[in-house]
């Protein structure tokens, strides 16, 4: 059986755009974490920090629960991302988790941590709507 597996130079390219990707969203969450402790009264300008009708309350809320909702998922995209860089110091990056063969560079260049090549993806979607059903 043949191994399949990235050559050092594939695997050059991608690790240069995950550690692109990571640094990305590290600043990203930084820049959420450094607004956030600025607080409302200095961001928005106004005189107080309290809003003073409930619909601006609500606002408020909803705004912080989005913001953190953001972060978790960036987050998640740098625990994958970190993934990746273990796959590539593997050499298993690239290969899909499912079938064994070779993601397809399309799908690497948009998604870096891909661990599933476009096929089985597809079929994990499918039965995943189909459970739902």
């Amino acid at each position: 059986m043949t191994v399949l597996k990235l050559t050092a130079e594939q695997l050059k390219h991608y690790e240069e755009l995950i550690l692109k990707e990571l640094r990305e969203s590290v600043s990203y969450i930084e820049n959420i974490n450094k607004d956030q402790s600025i607080g409302a009264r200095e961001s928005s300008g106004d005189l107080s920090s309290y809003a003073y009708h409930q619909a601006d309350q609500g606002s408020d809320t909803n705004l912080m629960e989005q913001t953190v909702m953001l972060m978790e998922g960036e987050r998640e995209k740098i625990r994958l991302l970190n993934d990746a860089m273990r796959r590539i110091a593997d050499e298993t990056y690239g290969v899909c988790e499912m079938c064994g063969d070779l993601i397809h560079e399309s799908r690497l260049e948009i998604i870096p941590y891909a661990i599933y090549c476009f096929d089985c993806k597809e079929k994990m979607e499918d039965k995943k709507r189909r459970q739902r059903r």
